[in-house]
């Protein structure tokens, strides 16, 4: 229903003996939870956060992004995903975008948001905003959010609906998706952006708590 297959599936793991996906973003899982569902328009918007190992085979060229953590196989990742109405979808486009800045901003790493122009959009997306950290050691944006609306194209396959109120004919959800953050991303802005003088990395202040009141590491 998500719209990765057939169109993505050179790019996935995939055990041809049990026909089984290993899944690329936990996009793919949650949206399916109410596939064939008829959900009540009083519970919308529906708010997910998955955290999962994604796999990926990222086919490229030879060269120095397909070494090191940059490009992984695997990863782990958390993923926001929306179930909303029609007309709420690109205003709550926009919340799970703030999100995903908001773990930029508290990280205290430069970032970017680019809206994607349509040439750049997947076939399921309609509107996509990418976020990007600044890792200064490498001198690049790196994209570690890709946070979209798929409308109800994502709906229309999965058949996931809703009534607008009780007894009205059900209409397809609006459904979005995006990421908080890519991990592996994050931690090489991370440590490019706090590395000292020395070698030793400055952790940032909202991360202490979760380190034991640890200021620096090396």
């Amino acid at each position: 229903g998500t719209g990765n297959l057939p169109k993505f599936g050179d790019n996935l793991y995939h055990d041809a003996e049990e026909d089984f996906w290993w899944i690329p973003t936990a996009e793919a899982p949650v949206t399916n939870l109410y596939r064939e569902e008829i959900l009540d328009g009083d519970r919308l918007p529906i708010c997910h956060v998955a955290y999962t190992p994604c796999f990926r085979r990222e086919k490229m060229s030879a060269g120095r992004d397909v070494r090191g953590i940059k490009r992984g196989h695997q990863f782990d990742k958390v993923e926001m995903v929306k179930f909303t109405r029609p007309e709420d979808s690109l205003a709550e486009l926009l919340k799970l975008l703030d999100n995903a800045e908001e773990v930029c901003r508290g990280l205290g790493i430069p970032h970017r948001v680019v809206q994607m122009c349509t040439g750049d959009l997947s076939f399921v997306a309609a509107v996509k905003y990418d976020v990007e950290m600044w890792a200064p050691g490498c001198g690049e944006w790196l994209e570690v959010s890709s946070c979209a609306n798929f409308m109800d194209f994502q709906a229309r396959r999965a058949n996931i609906r809703y009534r607008p109120e009780p007894g009205a004919r059900p209409e397809f959800v609006h459904t979005m998706n995006g990421s908080g953050l890519a991990l592996p991303r994050v931690l090489i802005a991370l440590i490019e952006t706090y590395q000292q003088a020395d070698g030793s990395i400055l952790i940032p202040d909202v991360l202490r708590p979760y380190m034991g009141g640890i200021e620096r590491i090396g």
